[in-house]
């Protein structure tokens, strides 16, 4: 089947967010403009490393740069979202791996994120995810200012920390009624 990539050269919004409650929260990237929403699901863990790697990435630009870069060192107040994801929300696939590069000569940041291949064995599976033949996984491909970067990072792992409480005991996460604690030999928490 030919692969789909879905292309947003600096999309109205960009922007992870989830459905469902703490401790059963499915996690999603969003891409929108005029009109045309994809959605695509991923793992609490990809939202956070993905978040913490734009933030690093953008601060070696800007470093390279000597300042220069147009990038915000935080994210603009003003661009801040807050929103829900937008409706409908249909999942297009469900993204094994990621990649991020900065574009200098435009002042951009690319985000990539590629379906997981559910049927290729493992060295299959590395050498097509990295290869852009129109036979390839499906691709959410993003290209963001180095602001609009910024405000994605912030409210990804602000959405990332809003999950359960950790345990003071295990450091795992509590759910409404507890949990049973290792450190507590079993005892519900």
């Amino acid at each position: 089947m030919p692969r789909q990539v879905f292309f947003y050269d600096q999309p109205e919004r960009f922007v992870a967010g989830t459905v469902g409650q703490p401790g059963s929260r499915a996690f999603f990237l969003q891409a929108s403009a005029r009109g045309r929403i994809t959605s695509v699901l991923l793992e609490k863990t990809q939202v956070a490393a993905l978040a913490e790697r734009v933030d690093e990435v953008l601060d070696e630009a800007l470093r390279r740069s000597g300042g220069q870069a147009p990038i915000p060192a935080v994210a603009p107040t003003e661009l801040i979202d807050t929103a829900p994801l937008d409706l409908p929300l249909e999942q297009e696939f469900r993204v094994g791996t990621m990649a991020l590069a900065w574009d200098a000569s435009d002042g951009i940041l690319v985000v990539e994120a590629q379906a997981v291949l559910e049927d290729a064995e493992d060295d299959e599976a590395v050498e097509l995810a990295f290869d852009d033949e129109e036979n390839g996984p499906d691709l959410l491909r993003v290209r963001l200012t180095g602001a609009m970067a910024r405000v994605f990072a912030k409210r990804a792992l602000d959405l990332v920390a809003a999950g359960r409480k950790p345990c003071p005991f295990c450091n795992l996460p509590l759910d409404p009624e507890g949990h049973l604690c290792p450190r507590q030999n079993g005892y519900k928490r």
